[in-house]
């Protein structure tokens, strides 16, 4: 059997002693009749044992509660597996520097899309605007309609504890974005290392190596997830791709049968050369449809 911290606990299988009183941490591993069944970061699980919390004890998982969501990523486009990140999360926070390191639009896509098909939230988190402005990649993503927030380090915090007060959001970002900065700022004692970027290579190293979901004061939870270089699409349908662009979904159906979006019969370009959309966001969805057909999407 597995051992397994359990990050959400159900309200029926214990690990709470009334709907206010503070979660207790209880140890407890996985009941071999769960066979190879994985128990993710976010899940509610129902327990039966020793649920105390106290020291030395333990409890077993025996039942794993059905999901509400599943954010998942594959290990690169041509993979096909789904790797599971999180469950039952209702908004994927999609942390990003301004600089240092610089934003990655196409990360951000990508997230976009995994958040779409996960069916889930997005907001999008924009740190360090006391480095750079903002205007260009809130602009940039404004056809979307994706809600975002601006903060600087050490300035208020505000308005995202009020996007994340009462709901399951999980972290995502690049190393050296400030996602454990947040985290710390957020919940008291979280105690999540920082990590620094890299002057030479301009990324930051990885310091959590594991999702953690922790309590808001305030209510609700936050998850916090490894730095990640790389969030691979291999488990999404192609048009699932597209329709998280729907700057530029609209204009599919002008397209010919069975077509790619690749080639040059392609009415997604008419309509960006026409102006309704950007050039950068069609390159952004290209870069994403080839890199499922083995190309690298840097």
């Amino acid at each position: 059997m597995g051992r397994d911290e359990v990050a959400l606990p159900s309200s029926g299988g214990g690990g709470r002693r009334g709907r206010d009183a503070e979660p207790v941490l209880v140890v407890a591993m996985k009941a071999r009749e769960l066979g190879r069944k994985g128990i993710v970061v976010g899940d509610r699980v129902a327990l039966v044992g020793d649920v105390s919390g106290q020291p030395d004890t333990l409890a077993r998982i025996v039942r794993v509660e059905e999901r509400t969501s599943m954010l998942r990523r594959s290990a690169d486009d041509n993979d096909e597996v789904e790797r599971p990140v999180v469950a039952n999360a209702h908004q994927l926070v999609i942390v990003t520097a301004l600089a240092d390191p610089p934003p990655r639009p196409r990360m951000i896509d990508r997230l976009l899309v995994a958040a779409f098909d996960a069916d889930i939230e997005s907001l999008l988190c924009l740190t360090k605007s006391d480095l750079a402005p903002a205007d260009e990649l809130v602009a940039f993503y404004a056809p979307l309609g994706v809600p975002y927030l601006v903060v600087s380090k050490g300035g208020p915090l505000d308005e995202l504890r009020e996007r994340l007060t009462g709901r399951i959001s999980v972290l995502v970002g690049h190393s050296g974005v400030g996602k454990s900065t947040l985290v710390n700022a957020l919940v008291p004692n979280a105690g999540r290392a920082v990590s620094h970027v890299n002057a030479v290579t301009g990324r930051g190293r990885h310091t959590s190596t594991s999702a953690v979901a922790l309590r808001l004061p305030e209510g609700g939870w936050i998850i916090d997830t490894p730095g990640v270089r790389s969030f691979g699409l291999g488990h999404v349908a192609v048009e699932n791709v597209l329709v998280a662009f729907p700057d530029l979904n609209e204009a599919a159906v002008a397209c010919p049968k069975g077509c790619t979006h690749l080639g040059d019969d392609c009415a997604l370009d008419r309509f960006v050369a026409e102006g309704h959309a950007d050039p950068a966001r069609l390159e952004s969805l290209r870069r994403l449809l080839t890199s499922r057909e083995g190309s690298d999407d840097d």
